[in-house]
């Protein structure tokens, strides 16, 4: 079983994007496992917000909710586009 820390690179690697695992409020701790990797086809489309990013995140791993970031650190809305998202990590 994967760790968390390493789903979250898994992610950060196909989908361009920081996230967070939160479970009942709290973070979860980098060394904890997680029932199994992160996997896609392909990366979610520029034009999808964060909250479809979530959705589908949530499909895979039922139970948690996620927070996605952008290259500064910051919490982003769900609203935003994943494209505009992305583009923060290259400044």
């Amino acid at each position: 079983m994967p760790k968390v820390e390493y789903v979250e690179k898994t992610i950060f690697s196909l989908e361009g994007v920081n996230v967070d695992f939160i479970k009942d409020g709290k973070n979860v701790r980098d060394d904890a496992s997680l029932p199994k990797n992160y996997k896609i086809g392909k990366a979610t489309k520029n034009s999808a917000n964060v909250t479809f990013l979530i959705n589908k995140l949530q499909m895979q791993f039922p139970g948690y909710d996620l927070i996605v970031y952008d290259g500064e650190g910051n919490r982003v809305r769900g609203n935003m586009l994943l494209g505009n998202v992305r583009d923060t990590y290259l400044e």
